[in-house]
């Protein structure tokens, strides 16, 4: 079963969120999320709350375990750019550019594995 969670327009450029997300692609999210309270930038605690509402939709929504899920991507996309003006020399006007990232966050499990009196009860339709 595959899960995501996204994050938009996040006020950090993209080159700046892959240093971040080179540092946990490899490993389980839970793991993950350990490492990004640790980590000293901006883009850490923001992936983290990413991360962290993918697990959770994963445990709500689609009943899967925490520990089998996997990274199956992290995908960080450029966002809008604001764009600003700073007064340059001889009355000219240059430009700010403030980009943004747009982070998509989607996780592989597998299903809980439940007994089957509540599997016989879910088939009937009956609720206890």
């Amino acid at each position: 079963m595959i899960v995501q969670a996204k994050a938009k327009n996040i006020r950090v450029s993209p080159q700046k969120a892959k240093l971040v997300v080179d540092q946990i692609k490899k490993m389980k999210p839970h793991g993950a999320l350990d490492i990004l309270t640790y980590t000293p930038k901006k883009t850490a605690p923001l992936l983290g709350k990413v991360i962290a509402s993918a697990i959770a939709n994963a445990k709500a929504n689609h009943n899967l375990e925490e520990k089998s899920l996997v990274f199956k991507e992290i995908l960080i996309g450029k966002g809008i750019t604001f764009k600003r003006f700073r007064a340059g020399s001889r009355g000219r006007a240059r430009p700010i550019l403030r980009r943004t990232t747009n982070l998509t966050v989607v996780l592989e499990g597998s299903e809980q594995k439940t007994d089957k009196v509540q599997k016989a009860k879910e088939e009937n339709g009956t609720k206890s």
